[in-house]
């Protein structure tokens, strides 16, 4: 063998390299999307299945909400 051939271990360390500069690159490029998605998937609920989620239910929590916040709002006029 040739002083400087390739050898398995320099092929390997090539491959490694090549795939590390790859995922760096597409780290960069994509990184909003990524800092999004990794977003959602940190606020989700993986023990909630929202296709199982009852519409009706969730209006009416909404719906409550508003109405506190509505109650609230009308206090502090009030008191001011």
């Amino acid at each position: 063998m040739a002083k400087g051939g390739p050898t398995p271990l320099k092929s390997v360390v090539v491959v490694i390299g090549a795939l590390a500069f790859g995922w760096a690159a597409i780290e960069l490029a994509f990184k909003p999307w990524l800092d999004k998605a990794r977003a959602s998937m940190d606020k989700s609920d993986p023990a909630v299945d929202p296709d199982d989620v009852d519409v009706d239910a969730v209006a009416k929590k909404a719906s409550d909400e508003l109405a506190a916040v509505d109650s609230t709002a009308e206090d502090s006029a009030a008191a001011s």
